[in-house]
């Protein structure tokens, strides 16, 4: 059998990894945040690993804000105006981190998971790490639970599947992301990055949406990157939500499912990764509501993202 689940638990929490032996092909997950902290392919001529990862768990906890590497958004996606927002009447403000002016990045970021379960068969290696999120913070008290199920199969293909059940006896806003930060190694200048959409969010210069939205069609094609700055969301066209980044060497090949009508991008300073985030909700959708999820009580959502490498 050539997948495999092997679990190390010398560091403070939990660190899952996904192997597909047969490939040379895996994953590891951290049971802190539930984070992919690395997806490559070792073998002896061939060294892909293409998560921009952490050394360890510690400093996963320690390095976690402000910069989020593969945390995981949840109950709101980027920033929301000023923390604030209005539901069923009332006014709420988030009490968690913030980039100023605005709240960032939701409450789950830094939750211990649980794991649950994992299996290993000829099919696929997995793990399912579950959280509850209690309704701690006065901005948001909302009780929910959380679980993550990451798959790796055959062909180099890694999912994750999210599924948030709402603990309440009334409907709850939300909306779900996540925030990987991807490399090949080196600048992400030699890069080409591709997705199906003709549609750019406006933002202010707090990084909110303005309301308007408007045609952008550079990376219907493949696209070098070169010096090109983003911190943009864009909203995927229905039936070919796929996201390519590729060098000369591999792609990476991005599938969310009709859960994640938006794409957030985001090239850093340094330029050795780039975020690409998958998102439910546009940023400040509980104010603008593009996008935002009412989950009626007891009620379960789920999202789906793949990713595959492809050497070349």
């Amino acid at each position: 059998m050539s997948f495999q689940v092997t679990i190390n638990n010398n560091e403070q929490y939990p660190i899952i990894t996904l192997t597909d032996d047969a490939a040379n092909c895996y994953a590891e997950i951290y049971a802190f945040g539930a984070i992919l902290n690395k997806f490559g392919i070792q073998n002896e001529t061939l060294s892909i690993q293409v998560v921009d990862a952490f050394n360890s768990v510690q400093e996963a906890i320690d390095q976690m804000v402000p910069g989020f590497k593969s945390s995981f958004l949840s109950p709101f996606t980027c920033r929301m105006n000023k923390g604030t927002y209005q539901y069923n009447n009332s006014t709420y403000t988030i009490q968690k981190f913030y980039l100023a002016p605005h709240a960032i990045h939701g409450l789950v970021y830094d939750s211990v998971y649980s794991v649950v379960h994992t299996l290993a068969n000829e099919h696929s290696a997995s793990v399912q790490l579950r959280t509850e999120y209690r309704g701690t913070d006065a901005g948001y008290p909302f009780s929910y639970f959380v679980n993550h199920i990451w798959k790796l199969q055959a062909n180099n293909q890694l999912s994750v599947y999210t599924f948030v059940q709402n603990a309440n006896k009334v409907p709850i806003p939300y909306a779900q992301g996540w925030h990987p930060y991807f490399t090949f190694g080196h600048s992400i200048n030699d890069c080409t990055l591709q997705f199906d959409s003709n549609q750019m969010l406006v933002f202010d210069n707090t990084l909110l949406p303005t309301g308007e939205i408007i045609t952008d069609t550079r990376f219907q094609q493949a696209t070098q990157l070169k010096d090109t700055f983003l911190d943009n969301c864009f909203q995927l066209s229905k039936g070919n939500p796929s996201c390519t980044l590729s060098n000369n060497k591999v792609q990476l090949i991005i599938t969310p499912d009709e859960a994640y009508p938006f794409l957030q991008v985001y090239t850093p300073p340094h330029r050795n990764s780039i975020a690409i985030e998958n998102l439910s909700g546009a940023p400040d959708c509980f104010n603008n509501e593009m996008g935002l999820l009412h989950i009626p009580p007891s009620q379960m959502v789920e999202f789906t993202t793949s990713y595959q490498l492809k050497p070349l």
